[in-house]
């Protein structure tokens, strides 16, 4: 979806969404005169809940996310429910979301973009009574992410939609069960599976351990040193470390704050050549699709750090994996992947992962929420729009066999 710079600062203009604003600040667009636009149009027109979500989506895109979220609340408390139109007739998918930055639910947009799917999306909030009655729709997703702020929420909605009328993709009983912690739990003992167990701990277990008084094997059951430590809630890397020593979880201590923490024993994936790759996949109706493949030569990949776009001999292994994945890690990794997907009872679900040297399948993290897009210059990476329009068909064809 395109928009017209134009209409974007006229009273009640059509909502703009995440995924053309993403797109533009992805191919390196300076979004601050749109948003300066949004922000005159939400201050001129107080009660233009379009210009306050859009104004929020500017800000999260631009690095402002205390400001982006105190926006959304002002965008949500004027209007819960915000339509994105199909590009042509189809059906209509009722989207449950949850206040929060572009990680706290599934990214959707991406996934019907330029589709006859039309996206109602309704804002709930754990704190404030759920509506009697919904805009009309044909099936719903939850795509409420699982977090420390958004459990209670979940935990509404379990009995919210225990009878919905229509299909329900995406239950939030299994939504729960993929913090970090719970995931670890749920595929435990899976043949072929390697996840480490993810504690969560707090502050005074972890200074005992720094300070000698506790074992680090006391809190792990599956191994000690070296470890990655992160704080609850954080994603994206943030302040993500692997630590080798107690002396080293001290000094992390004292730099990185948070009464709650995960922490994992580190598992060192490199390859022969020394160089580690990430796997993003999607199951969807436990079939997998490959998004992306990194190479790095770091531990912590990030496709966007990884060195991708000034590699072209990474992007042709890139482009060899994807072309190869079908009949390759599809089927290498089959048996462990239904085994997953029955663990998890997702029809929808991100997997962050990689191959373990002795070929099990490494599992780092899965929920709804990882961003899935067709947003990479097409003269750069030739190879990923064919991969993600199959991505997309079949989010498609899950929800036209939801409705039936």
């Amino acid at each position: 979806m395109t928009f017209d710079a134009s209409t974007i600062g006229q009273h009640n203009a059509p909502l703009i969404g995440v995924a053309p604003l993403m797109r533009r600040a992805f191919a390196g667009e300076d979004l601050s005169p749109i948003g300066q636009v949004l922000l005159e149009r939400a201050q001129t027109y107080p009660n233009d809940a379009h210009a306050y979500m859009d104004f929020s989506t500017v800000l999260q895109l631009t690095g402002n996310r205390d400001d982006a979220l105190a926006v959304q609340a002002e965008a949500i408390m004027l209007q819960p429910h915000y339509t994105i139109p199909a590009a042509s007739p189809g059906l209509t998918l009722l989207v449950l979301m949850g206040p929060g930055d572009l990680m706290a639910n599934t990214p959707v947009e991406f996934l019907v973009e330029d589709s006859d799917v039309t996206l109602e999306l309704l804002y709930l909030r754990a704190d404030e009574d759920f509506p009697e009655q919904v805009p009309d729709h044909d099936v719903m997703l939850v795509a409420v992410a699982e977090s420390e702020a958004n459990q209670p929420l979940l935990e509404r909605l379990i009995d919210y939609t225990s009878d919905w009328p229509r299909p329900v993709i995406n239950r939030p009983a299994q939504l729960r069960a993929t913090s970090r912690d719970g995931l670890s739990a749920a595929l435990r003992g899976l043949p072929g599976v390697e996840m480490p167990v993810a504690v969560r701990t707090g502050l005074s277990t972890l200074n005992a351990i720094a300070a000698g008084t506790q074992t680090i094997d006391s809190l792990l059951p599956d191994g000690g040193f070296p470890i990655i430590v992160r704080p609850l809630g954080s994603h994206a890397g943030t302040n993500l470390q692997k630590i080798d020593t107690p002396a080293a979880l001290g000094q992390y201590l004292l730099e990185v704050e948070g009464p709650q923490f995960y922490v994992s024993r580190f598992v060192d994936y490199r390859g022969a050549d020394g160089l580690f790759r990430k796997y993003r996949i999607v199951l969807i109706e436990g079939k997998p699709y490959i998004c992306h493949y990194a190479i790095s030569q770091n531990w912590m990949i990030h496709y966007l750090n990884a060195g991708m776009t000034e590699s072209a001999e990474k992007r042709a292994e890139e482009a060899a994996e994807m072309a190869r994945f079908d009949q390759g890690f599809a089927l290498r990794h089959q048996a462990a992947l239904q085994a997953i997907d029955q663990r998890m009872g997702l029809p929808y679900l991100g997997i962050d992962c990689a191959e373990m040297p002795n070929g099990d399948l490494l599992i780092f993290e899965a929920d709804n929420a990882m961003i899935v897009h067709s947003m990479d210059p097409e003269d750069m990476f030739p190879y990923k729009a064919p991969a993600m329009r199959k991505v997309f068909k079949a989010f498609r064809e899950l929800l036209a066999k939801s409705v039936g």
